[in-house]
């Protein structure tokens, strides 16, 4: 399965999904200007990554920030990672957040809750 990247921009994130080296990680800002064309090729990445997942998938989130729209394509990847743990294969979810934005943390604790996918939470420290 060939891997997929997009490289960070001042607004969308850098991703890197490459199943041979189990690197699943999305991070940086999220709010594209069309949400949908920009997610679109993760979200097709995760249909056929579902096909034949690895035993493991450990995704890495670390936004800075993500707007209403890119909330709403992280719940859809999300629940694809919940798709591949309902097939019996172990899922967690690295959600990383600035140590002090509440915010970006209780997104992370609502996403948790909602699929009901485990999830580890790592604040992160300002330089």
């Amino acid at each position: 399965m060939e891997s997929f990247a997009a490289f960070a921009t001042e607004i969308t994130p850098k991703v890197e999904l490459d199943k041979e080296k189990g690197i699943f990680l999305i991070e940086g800002k999220s709010l594209p200007e069309d949400v949908k064309v920009f997610y679109s090729p993760i979200i097709e990445w995760f249909d056929r990554y579902i096909q034949e997942p690895n035993p493991e998938t450990i995704i890495t989130l670390d936004f800075e920030y993500f707007n209403t729209a890119s909330s709403k394509m992280i719940l859809i990847i999300l629940s694809k990672i919940r798709e591949i743990q309902k097939h019996g294969n172990r899922v967690s979810v690295m959600w990383k957040y600035p140590q002090y934005d509440v915010e970006l943390e209780e997104a992370g604790e609502e996403f948790s809750e909602l699929l009901n996918i485990p999830f580890t939470f790592i604040p992160k420290v300002s330089d």
